[in-house]
């Protein structure tokens, strides 16, 4: 049975707010989640986020009907992205912060037949609860076994699902036996709406740090062709004048009868270091080496 019309204008006007009060959103696939993890899910983005879920018509019926009301907004992106079993998480906040809060809440799940593995499944080497009289059951799968104080012991890693493999009846029996939960299952971001840009989530993995790595390694490659090529930019400039200053330290070393204030310091390094050290101290020792070159 559908949504009554009132039930339906209810969520067009969440939704409708939502769209206008937020302006980042994740798209999340919410596969295996039932209604108690949804709940806790709600809880611990309270006052962080915000999580719609709903029929994909409604939600593209609301998108589209926003859309007719402010034509041309970047919302359009999303139309696309709705469809299977996905929900939107709503926020104003750092998207770090709350993809974090997303990722933590997932919750341990047995291997049921018929599920596909979302991750590869090994079973570990090492004593069990099973009694000798089930070790027909580890043959049948052939895994080695050996009794160890009338227990029965894997001899060695078992790989039992590789992902996307289906689980079978023999798999989950022999799963549900070990006391082991291989999934765990939660909201899977798929893509991040921000500010009319969407992208994947695993840009939300560059920190600051990167950005300004690779700024500073790109900015290096683009001195470097300005250089070579004899022709100056903003990046290039500053190399220039210190190559420059370079090669005029270098000419007032070797001609005594020219020098300028900057070139004394180099100058007196290399005629008399003792002078050098008195006046300008161990650190710029350091410095007074770059000069090169004959003393004056």
């Amino acid at each position: 049975m559908g949504l009554s019309q009132e039930k339906k204008k209810e969520y067009f006007e969440k939704m409708e707010g939502l769209l206008d009060t937020y302006a980042k959103v994740f798209i999340v696939s919410c596969d295996n989640v039932g209604s108690k993890q949804f709940q806790q899910i709600r809880v611990a983005l309270r006052g962080k986020a915000v999580v719609l879920m709903g029929k994909n018509t409604m939600m593209r019926k609301v998108i589209n009907n926003y859309l007719a009301a402010h034509p041309g907004h970047p919302f359009e992106l999303l139309l696309s992205r709705i469809q299977g079993n996905i929900g939107c998480v709503f926020t104003n906040g750092d998207l770090g912060e709350v993809r974090k809060v997303i990722e933590e809440n997932r919750v341990p799940a047995p291997a049921r037949v018929g599920a596909i593995a979302p991750v590869e499944v090994i079973v570990p080497p090492g004593p069990t609860d099973c009694d000798p009289g089930q070790t027909n059951f580890f043959q049948t799968l052939q895994i080695a076994t050996k009794i160890v104080k009338g227990k029965i012991e894997i001899v060695s890693p078992v790989p039992l699902l590789a992902i996307g493999d289906k689980v079978g009846n023999s798999e989950a029996v022999l799963l549900e036996k070990l006391g082991i939960k291989p999934f765990n299952y939660g909201l899977i971001i798929t893509e991040v709406y921000d500010n009319g840009s969407i992208f994947d989530v695993k840009v939300l993995d560059i920190s600051d740090d990167d950005l300004a790595a690779k700024f500073a390694f790109a900015m290096a490659q683009f001195a470097a062709i300005s250089l070579g090529s004899g022709f100056p930019t903003l990046a290039s400039v500053p190399h220039s004048i210190a190559n420059a200053f370079k090669i005029l330290v270098a000419i007032a070393v070797e001609c005594p009868k020219y020098s300028f204030e900057k070139a004394e310091p180099f100058k007196l390094y290399l005629s008399d270091p003792e002078a050098f050290a008195a006046k300008y101290g161990a650190m710029g020792g350091g410095g007074g080496g770059g000069g090169g070159g004959g003393g004056g």
